[in-house]
């Protein structure tokens, strides 16, 4: 894949419905993209990114969720425990994706992409789950947050850019 000719709206991932969706649905708004996991010690962070997105979803804000079982068996379940869980124990609405690799030769497309936009402080590898990337209007991947950068943390960054 050439990053010249391909951008975040050129890319498509499956919901946790099965549906294919196309991110050029999201033209036009700021999106947050994680790779999430449901039994990890980061996955209260659930509770943070729902309350930015209920803040800042009518301002344009998307936070998409990318299910991925590349750490520690975090996420071994089927899309339909991972939705149960997203939605029962942390009320997330934001939308959420079918299970995707982050990393390795099976990486999903949008995370290649973002990778080769972004690269992380120790090389473009995703280390663990919920590392956040911010995307502008424009389709821009602007930044690259650690799954240590608590959402309430991103909030001043995305605010400067809605």
């Amino acid at each position: 894949m050439s990053s010249a000719k391909t951008n975040i709206y050129s890319l498509k991932a499956k919901n946790l419905q099965g549906n294919e969706v196309s991110l050029d649905i999201y033209k036009g708004k700021t999106l947050l993209i994680v790779n999430t996991a449901s039994n990890c010690g980061f996955t209260p962070q659930y509770l943070g990114l729902e309350k930015l997105y209920q803040k800042y979803n009518k301002q344009g804000l998307v936070i998409l969720g990318f299910p991925c079982n590349q750490f520690g068996n975090q996420e071994p379940g089927d899309e339909k425990s991972i939705a149960e869980n997203c939605l029962v124990n942390y009320g997330v609405t934001f939308p959420m994706f079918s299970k995707v690799n982050v990393n390795g030769k099976k990486t999903h497309e949008i995370f290649r992409y973002l990778k080769s936009q972004l690269g992380g402080l120790f090389g473009p590898r995703i280390k663990w789950n919920f590392t956040k990337f911010l995307v502008d209007k424009s389709g821009k991947p602007i930044k690259r947050f650690s799954p240590l950068t608590k959402p309430e943390q991103i909030e001043k960054h995305i605010i400067s850019i809605l």
